[in-house]
């Protein structure tokens, strides 16, 4: 996906489509978010299949490999599906792999708040239709959505089971902490001292909620906030570069287009012309 943010909607006509289409098993470089008010999504992932009704929230992170259907029910079908890369909200990215593994379908019972998500949904497609949408307005109302569902996740204790089955609370120790020193040279040793336990176990947890590393969280961590510097930012690349921890440009540029297959130039000059 090239858009930085895209969404749309999926009603019974578009459901039989891809139905009859078929969806085979993939993954993509994005995040997704699917709300649903109506109808049924079939979903297989994590190796489970799961057909959920709606109301229904699912999360489905990049590079998770998986199948979804939507299905209509008794003829009706409304499905909000929501794009966006993850350096769109950097700054919660990393707290939804950990909230959403291996439990990416949330049945939701309470009324006035799915009313509260479809709301905020149109909203958002209103702004995303503008000729001109403001980048920053579906920022704040893509967070003020997941804002709403962990708060109704919190209602239903998921978090807390979801703690039991993969050690969530020191994953989430090390997000926070991730948070405050990111933008410093700190290394591995120093998240594993900061929460009292060897590397390996903590590479173990890592590796467990999210296949990558201690060290390649880091600095996932650190090329999403300088994609979002680039995007938001009139910093020149070295001021970027500088802010993350990096004393010499040329290092940075270098790690930049390792990571994300351009440098930091190409890929500021490739937003601009997704949005002039």
């Amino acid at each position: 996906m090239r858009e930085i943010f895209k969404i749309f909607r999926i009603d019974a006509d578009e459901a039989n489509k891809i139905l009859l289409a078929g969806n085979d098993l993939h993954n993509h470089d994005f995040e997704e978010l699917i709300i649903g008010n109506e109808g049924q999504l079939e979903h297989f992932i994590d190796f489970n299949s799961e057909t959920v009704t709606a109301p229904f929230v699912s999360f489905i992170s990049s590079g998770k490999v998986h199948r979804l259907r939507p299905v209509p029910l008794d003829g009706k079908c409304d499905i909000w599906v929501l794009r966006f890369r993850s350096e769109f909200i950097p700054e919660t990215i990393f707290q939804l792999y950990s909230s959403y593994h291996n439990n990416a379908n949330i049945s939701m019972k309470d009324e006035v708040c799915f009313d509260r998500l479809n709301q905020i949904c149109g909203i958002i497609y209103q702004e995303y239709t503008f000729p001109s949408p403001d980048l920053s307005v579906l920022r704040q109302l893509l967070s003020a959505l997941f804002t709403i569902i962990e708060s109704e996740r919190r209602k239903m204790n998921l978090n807390n089971e979801e703690s039991k089955k993969i050690q969530g609370a020191t994953f989430r120790n090390f997000l926070n902490l991730l948070e405050e020193y990111y933008k410093e040279p700190k290394d591995v040793n120093f998240y594993a001292e900061k929460l009292f336990m060897s590397v390996r176990n903590l590479n173990l947890i890592c590796q467990g909620i999210l296949h990558r590393s201690v060290s390649e969280i880091i600095e996932t961590r650190k090329l999403t906030e300088a994609k979002n510097l680039l995007m938001t930012t009139d910093l020149t690349i070295s001021e970027i570069g500088y802010e993350l921890g990096y004393k010499e440009k040329s290092y940075f540029t270098h790690t930049f287009k390792k990571k994300a297959g351009m440098t930091p130039k190409e890929f500021r000059e490739d937003i601009s012309r997704m949005f002039s």
